[in-house]
C-alpha cells in the first residue's frame, strides 16, 4: 500500500519533452517520490497553485516564461518558500549565483546522472542547498578559507566526523539518508580542500573549527 502522503511531491519544469520523459520516469521508480510535470512556467505556477505546492520545485531555466530568475523569485513566492531549485543544461558561476541570491535552493546540471538527480531531490528536500561540486571548486582554490562557507549542518557532520562516526552512525543520530551524509561529507571535503575525511577532521581541528 502506497501512502502518497509520506513520498516527496516532486514538480518538474521542462521545455526539452525528452529530458522532462527521462527525469521523471527514473524519478517515478523511487518509492518515495511522487512526480508531475509540464513543459513551461505558467504550466508550473498552475500546478503550484491547485496543487497547494510542492516539497521540491525545479525549473528548466532556459523555458518559456522564466526570464532569468524572474520565473524562479514568483515560483518561491508560491510555492511558500519551499525548495525551489534551476535545472539547466549549461551551469555557470553566474548563473548559480543569481540563483541562490534570488532564493533558490540549488543548481541541478540535467547531464547528472539520475541516481544523483534523486538525491539532489531528497538534498534539497531537508533543507540544504545543492550545488555542483565542480562549480564549488571554482571558489575552493581562491581563498584558504572555505571555513566560514560550512552550513549548519554541515557543521554537525564534521563534528560527528570529528567523534569518529561512519556515514550510517551519522544519518541514524541526524535522521538523514547515508546518501544525503555522504554528499554532506564531499561538500565538507570540497570546503576544507580535504582528500578525504580523516583529512577534514584534521584540517578542521589545525584551524580550531573542532
Amino acid at each position: 500500500m502506497n501512502d502518497t502522503s509520506t513520498k516527496i511531491r516532486v514538480l518538474i519544469a521542462d521545455d526539452h519533452g525528452m529530458i522532462l520523459d527521462v527525469l521523471s520516469m527514473f524519478l517515478s521508480t523511487q518509492p518515495d517520490m511522487d512526480v508531475t510535470t509540464t513543459t513551461d512556467l505558467d504550466g508550473a505556477l498552475s500546478a503550484i497553485t491547485a496543487n497547494g505546492g510542492y516539497d521540491v520545485v525545479l525549473l528548466d531555466y532556459n523555458m518559456p516564461g522564466m526570464n532569468g530568475t524572474q520565473g524562479l523569485t514568483r515560483a518561491i513566492k508560491m510555492n511558500k518558500s519551499r525548495p525551489v531549485a534551476i535545472l539547466t543544461g549549461t551551469p555557470t558561476r553566474r548563473i548559480l549565483d543569481e540563483s541562490l541570491a534570488k532564493g533558490a535552493a540549488g543548481l541541478v546540471p540535467k547531464t547528472m546522472p539520475a541516481k544523483s538527480l534523486a538525491i539532489a531531490i531528497r538534498f534539497m528536500h531537508v533543507g540544504e542547498t545543492y550545488v555542483p561540486l565542480d562549480l564549488m571548486r571554482e571558489d575552493t582554490s581562491d581563498s584558504g578559507d572555505g571555513v566560514g562557507k560550512l552550513s549548519a549542518r554541515e557543521k554537525t557532520v564534521l563534528e560527528c566526523l570529528g567523534e569518529g562516526k561512519q556515514n550510517k552512525e551519522i544519518a541514524n543520530s541526524l535522521q538523514l539518508s547515508e546518501a544525503t551524509i555522504k554528499m554532506h561529507v564531499k561538500s565538507i571535503c570540497k570546503k576544507l580542500g580535504a582528500n578525504n575525511r580523516t583529512h577534514a577532521v584534521i584540517t578542521a581541528r589545525d584551524q580550531g573549527l573542532l
